[in-house]
């Protein structure tokens, strides 16, 4: 009896430990008999498999679109472009597997008719395989739909010939090269059933900097969102030389990989929530009290920002606020832009386009104003004093000065043997109307060109 009792405590615990695994996703059999086979004991893993369907949401990443992998707090999937190259994609290779780490490839198709046996090493060792088109152009934003099918489907069909055709190994799963997303490509992968993959934050390991720049870069910016796709490429050096770093870090600060796999007939996908696929749900919202710093990376024509009004700009021209307080009106209040308890919405929200009249002057601002003192300033110079034929160098350097003062603070320092570099000029008498002194110029031309360019008091 007491036996039985026992038998059936312990399928009851087996039961509910194995429906509360599944109900968070935190880890499948394929997970599980992957961690068990680890030689390293202290590698960071990989925490789960994530099963998505392309069909239900074709385009993830938020560097792009709105949506992003349905990934909890510290989870993050790596991604690798642009091999395989088997002098640094068999490093990467080799350091995956040091730390049982699972990730996504988007192979290049020339890449993989040149090393077919790079794409069979993926696949053998358990990683996701996508594809990149066939030959990496950075034009695809601008392509002809016939181009962009071109591109697409040979580079499908050259990675399925490293495969030997067998589809079920190839991954429904596209990221443009550049990520330089459009409508044209974006409709035809959608129409064939792939998911197009930007990210949420790259490592910048495409441009010419060091593997320590490559490692902070990763880590800020996964630090920054907590959890995201990471964008590196499998073919530099510098990714190698970073990505031992990188991973040791994430299992130092408790970060957990996750793999994401393709839904097929016989594996559905993961149940998720609507609102995961967002990088913060709809409904919750951040305060900003300074204006967002964008990164280099993120593509400006698919943000918008709030259009400032008058009052939230920070006028530093003294004298155009004194003279609008002496003439007009009390001076605007000067505030931050935004304002500091300014609330953005999430991503799938759409922000105010700037309305016309935001960009209108005040009548607080006189603009003449400007005008004036401009021309004041150059009756100013017509009146400049300027030395004689002979004159020592310094008194040429003061005069020249005094016509420019804004390029008094460039000018060389003075030497006793130096030459003034100027034609020699005269003062001549002042005119019987006007207490302004006029240069006499050596030739006729240059006094009529004088003349057409003086202005008149």
């Amino acid at each position: 009896m007491i036996a039985n009792v026992l038998v059936m405590i312990r399928k009851r615990s087996r039961t509910a430990i194995g429906a509360a695994l599944l109900g968070c996703g935190v880890m499948t059999p394929h997970t599980a008999l992957a961690a068990a086979d680890c030689p390293n004991p202290n590698a960071l893993g990989t925490s789960r498999t994530l099963v998505v369907d392309p069909m239900e949401h074709p385009r993830i990443g938020t560097m792009q679109y709105p949506e992003t992998l349905p990934l909890a707090d510290h989870e993050v999937v790596l991604t690798f472009d642009d091999g395989p190259l088997p002098k640094y994609s068999n490093q990467v290779l080799a350091t995956l597997a040091s730390q049982c780490v699972k990730a996504t490839f988007f192979t290049i198709g020339s890449q993989a008719r040149f090393n077919p046996e790079g794409v069979r090493k993926l696949i053998a060792a358990g990683h996701t395989v996508g594809t990149h088109s066939q030959n990496h152009p950075l034009t695809m934003n601008k392509m002809p739909l016939e181009r962009v099918k071109q591109e697409v489907d040979d580079g499908i069909a050259s990675t399925l010939a490293a495969l030997n055709g067998d589809r079920s190994k190839l991954a429904p799963f596209f990221r443009i090269p550049g990520l330089m997303r459009a409508e044209i490509p974006e409709a035809y992968l959608a129409s064939q059933g792939i998911q197009v993959w930007s990210a949420d934050f790259p490592a910048d390991d495409w441009r010419h900097i060091s593997p320590q720049r490559v490692y902070d870069l990763a880590i800020q910016r996964i630090e920054a969102k907590r959890k995201g796709i990471l964008l590196l490429h499998d073919i530099q050096p510098r990714t190698v030389a970073a990505l031992p770093r990188i991973l040791n870090t994430l299992r130092e600060r408790g970060y957990r990989i996750v793999h994401v796999v393709p839904a097929t007939a016989d594996r559905p996908a993961t149940p998720t929530e609507p609102q995961q696929w967002f990088m913060r749900p709809p409904t919750e919202t951040v305060a900003i009290t300074r204006w967002p710093k964008i990164p280099n990376f993120v593509f400006t024509a698919t943000r918008t920002l709030p259009a400032p009004v008058f009052a939230d700009l920070d006028w530093r021209d003294a004298d155009i606020l004194d003279h609008a307080q002496r003439a007009r009106v009390a001076a605007p209040v000067r505030t931050l832009w935004p304002q500091p308890q300014l609330t953005q919405l999430a991503a799938v929200s759409t922000l105010p386009i700037p309305a016309a009249d935001v960009f209108r002057v005040p009548e607080a601002l006189d603009l003449t104003l400007l005008a004036a003192r401009s021309a004041a300033s150059r009756r100013l110079a017509q009146r400049a004093v300027v030395p004689a034929a002979g004159a020592p160098r310094a008194q040429a350097i003061s005069a020249r000065q005094a016509r420019h003062p804004r390029q008094a603070a460039h000018q060389p320092p003075v030497s006793g043997h130096g030459r003034v570099h100027a034609a020699p000029m005269r003062v001549a008498p002042p005119a019987a109307n006007n207490a302004s002194v006029h240069v006499a110029r050596r030739t006729p031309r240059a006094e009529a060109s004088a003349a057409s360019k003086r202005v008149p008091d």
